[in-house]
């Protein structure tokens, strides 16, 4: 299918590759239908592009990229409608998103996958994860001259 977006033009989408968040994600109810799409400028990020309203794209990252430790933890019901078989079946992404001129990653609300089956969920951690971590992007470190 052709699918029009504002943001990477007209798109040709496999079936096979939509991911269907059955409500939504927070905030965001209308991006039910959606294909994840890898960033050509930037191999860390990926977009969740919606298949229903153009202009909604939502930046996601691999949560562990930024925290190394970071896991999931919600009750089994959480993510039963996904139909996972196990966890290592799960993929995890966190949504990007600015504050204060800095770049942040929700690591409270992550973004469940089950790729095989198509289908995802938003989920809150019962971690105490925060819902706007920053990334503290790598300063240059300088040397002393002799």
């Amino acid at each position: 299918m052709i699918v029009a977006t504002t943001r990477f033009g007209s798109l040709s989408v496999e079936p096979e590759d939509v991911i269907s968040f059955r409500d939504g994600l927070i905030g965001l109810p209308s991006l039910s239908r959606s294909v994840l799409l890898a960033d050509s400028a930037n191999a860390i990020v990926a977009w969740l592009q919606s298949l229903t309203v153009p202009g909604c794209a939502v930046a996601v990252v691999h949560p562990r990229r930024f925290v190394p430790g970071y896991q999931v933890r919600v009750a089994p019901s959480e993510l039963s409608p996904l139909g996972l078989h196990s966890p290592s079946d799960a993929s995890v992404l966190v949504v990007v998103g600015q504050s204060n001129g800095n770049m942040t990653l929700n690591l409270k609300a992550p973004l469940v996958l089950n790729l095989h089956a198509g289908l995802g969920r938003q989920v809150i951690t019962e971690n105490a994860y925060p819902l706007r971590y920053v990334i503290v992007p790598d300063r240059p470190r300088l040397r002393r001259s002799a």
